[in-house]
């Protein structure tokens, strides 16, 4: 069965003929009115208010002959206005109904339609055959009144959808429309559909990048923001990735298309939030079940209770006939069908705005869930590549000529060690002189020599013989046990320095394991680096439970033995070689990816390369997870306290009386009902998507 995806209501898609598909998935619907709001937004809302305003100008025609007017053929002309609301505005129901027989289900249409068909047909037979109904009863107003308000209700509700789906609509936008193809020496115009890979457009300032392409030629700044969440501008040059919907800010660039269509970062974040956003969560199976048999089990209520105060109670038919009418009106299950699917498009939809993509609405249930958290480390926890931590000088010389020195001999190398010195160097504004000479020595080191003729030495011990560093042998161990690669550098046959290198913790590896302690989680760092850098950084940022030297299969193993133990366990990785772990975990956060999402790995993924976003998506499952049940627990108990008072649960206190407005009060609560669903999940929209928000309760 599958689930219609603008009201909730069960389809069986065997028997189903109303489908709609969407960049290759495929949706059911239970009417076509719903299929009509999914394919066609705009014309729904149109024809909606069309009806809401032929509906309330002739319901308050009807409210006046009913309570005010009393002509002498009042009723005759009210039977003909509250027919045209009834059998015009109100087609749609009647649409819905035919829909549910031919798919052989029953929808929140039918009982919407049976209800006011029932009151309108009653009164009808009143009007043209009063003999027959000797104790009369017209309830024109109220099929009218009941029309109008569920419409109303309904449109309320699809302003609240909009401003839900706001978060998705702005990914959807970000799309440009056409790209500068150039074509030999002639730059044609066309539309962004129409170009292939390979093809090379030109990027002017100020225009959306029109898809994922490579840098040619030119240099720009690009503002990612809308896709990573990242504020700061990035820079582009020659061979730089930039992504589809992307603004280029500053310089005209050429580039070179590499993935289009669907195939594109933006396609499969947008394909990610609306999959997140119709998809189920095990909290809802039991509201599912119920919804499967809801209509038939209401509509059985309703023509029960009618029968049994019409032949036990002694009711009249009028009023028998208004308890059936009530009984369906607000049993409506329009909350019950819309009470996940809002508050995972809110969430889904605002998550990604600040580069949180959530893969499936069952991600968010586990994440709540979650109480050990485990971290790789290189690329999660640290920046990924070594950075320069410390630099002792010797012998007389400075920390800057030892770095410089360093820099000459590394000038030419592609090393990650040499370009982290060499880096280091510009930063310091070092001017780095191009050595005359250079050798790699492998597994050891690099000799140079530069324009003075010095011989410089960068490398480990087995470059230099050992009489050499035996002043300094305690710094170097110092280091080392620090977890540092340690560099020795000499100038002909002295040592005149130092360089470590490590890597570097991120900016905000602190504060995400400060808040997830703060959370009452337990805390792991697994990773395969050596015991004494897994040590060191464990040590920093106050981790006590670690595994070093750990291999892909043996951090899968891990994990599965704390999920033996009852635990449930959200890992943290960069979704490449921490892939089999991502996937055994319960959730699998795939961190640091940027455009090249590892999106098979991760049940959720970090665009942005922030360890506190983790955190975030964690409080944010909290957060969704308790809103949905907000909203079940709203919708069942709205049904469960309103039937029974709808069946007449009431009447010996109340006495009859109370059905004079009874309906007309259920038709408003109906439609209260369900906005009070969608505004209560549009309140995830304030969760603040920033360090320092709020915190889990431990």
């Amino acid at each position: 069965m599958a689930n219609d995806p603008i009201c909730g209501m069960y389809v069986d898609e065997s028997s189903s003929d109303l489908v709609s598909e969407r960049e290759g998935r495929r949706y059911y619907f239970c009417s076509t009115n719903c299929r009509i709001q999914f394919e066609k937004p705009e014309r729904e809302m149109r024809e909606l208010r069309h009806a809401l305003l032929v509906s309330w100008q002739v319901t308050v025609a009807v409210a006046a002959l009913t309570y005010a007017l009393h002509l002498t053929y009042g009723n005759y002309i009210m039977l003909v206005l509250a027919g045209a609301v009834q059998f015009y505005s109100g087609r749609r129901f009647y649409y819905g109904v035919l829909d549910a027989i031919r798919n052989r289900s029953a929808n929140m249409d039918t009982l919407i339609a049976i209800g006011t068909t029932t009151a309108w047909a009653y009164s009808a037979m009143v009007t043209l055959l009063p003999s027959l109904f000797p104790e009369g009863g017209i309830y024109f107003d109220t099929s009218t009144i009941i029309v109008s308000l569920i419409l109303t209700g309904t449109y309320l509700q699809r302003l609240a959808e909009e401003r839900a789906s706001t978060a998705v609509s702005s990914l959807i936008a970000l799309q440009p429309k056409t790209a500068h193809v150039i074509k030999g020496n002639r730059i044609i115009d066309e539309d962004v559909d129409k170009i292939n890979v390979g093809d090379m457009l030109l990027v002017k300032p100020s225009e959306r990048i029109p898809a994922d392409s490579i840098v040619v030629s030119g240099s720009s700044l690009a503002d990612e923001s809308m896709i990573t969440g990242e504020s700061m501008p990035v820079s582009k040059g020659r061979g730089n990735s930039v992504t589809g919907g992307t603004i280029n800010l500053s310089g005209s660039i050429r580039i070179r298309v590499k993935r289009i269509g669907s195939d594109t970062a933006l396609a499969q974040i947008i394909k990610i939030v609306q999959d997140a956003s119709s998809s189920k969560v095990p909290v809802q199976r039991l509201a599912d079940r119920i919804s499967s048999y809801f209509v038939p089990v209401v509509v059985l209520i309703g023509a029960s209770s009618s029968l049994l105060w019409f032949f036990v109670g002694g009711l009249t038919a009028n009023i028998s006939i208004l308890v059936f009418v009530s009984v369906l009106i607000i049993a409506c299950p329009c909350a019950l069908g819309i009470a996940t699917p809002a508050a995972l498009l809110v969430a889904s939809g605002e998550a990604a705005k600040s580069g949180i993509l959530i893969k499936s609405g069952e991600s968010l249930q586990k994440a709540s869930k979650a109480d050990v958290i485990v971290f790789d480390k290189t690329g999660t926890l640290t920046k990924g590549r070594p950075e320069i931590t410390d630099v002792i000088a010797v012998r007389g010389y400075s920390k800057l000529e030892v770095l410089n020195l360093a820099a000459t001999a590394e000038a030419n190398s592609e090393h990650v060690i040499g370009r982290a010195i060499t880096d280091k160097a510009k930063k310091l504004h070092i001017k780095i002189v191009f050595p005359k000479k250079f050798q790699y020595m492998q597994g050891s080191g690099i000799i140079a020599v530069d324009k003075k003729g010095r011989r410089i030495a960068v490398g480990n011990r087995e470059l230099f013989e050992k009489r050499q560093f035996a002043g300094i042998d305690d710094r170097i161990s110092g280091l080392e046990s620090a977890g540092k690669t340690t560099l020795i550098i000499g100038v002909g046959r002295r040592i005149i320095g130092l360089v470590a290198l490590a890597d570097v913790l991120k900016e905000d590896s602190r504060d995400a394991v400060s808040a997830f302690k703060n959370a009452g989680y337990e805390i792991w760092l697994i990773t395969g680096d050596n015991g004494k850098v897994a040590g060191a950084v464990a040590s920093q940022l106050g981790i006590e439970n670690v595994m070093s030297e750990a291999k892909p299969k043996e951090k899968l193993d891990k994990i599965a033995e704390l999920q033996r133990k009852g635990r449930t366990v959200a890992m943290v990785g960069d979704g490449i070689n921490d892939a089999p772990a991502l996937v055994r975990a319960d959730v699998g956060i795939a961190i640091g990816a940027g455009t090249d999402i590892a999106i098979q790995s991760g049940s959720i993924i970090l665009m942005r390369n922030s360890t506190y976003d983790a955190f975030v998506a964690m409080e944010l499952g909290r957060r969704t997870m308790s809103k949905i049940r907000q909203n079940l627990a709203w919708a069942f108990g709205y049904n469960i306290i309103l039937i029974p008072i709808a069946a007449g649960a009431l009447i010996p206190i109340f006495t009859v009386s109370m059905y004079k407005v009874l309906p007309l009060l259920a038709a408003l609560a109906m439609a209260f009902s369900s906005v009070t669903v969608i505004s209560n999940s549009l309140l995830l929209s304030r969760f603040r998507f920033t360090r320092g928000g709020s915190r889990r309760p431990a």
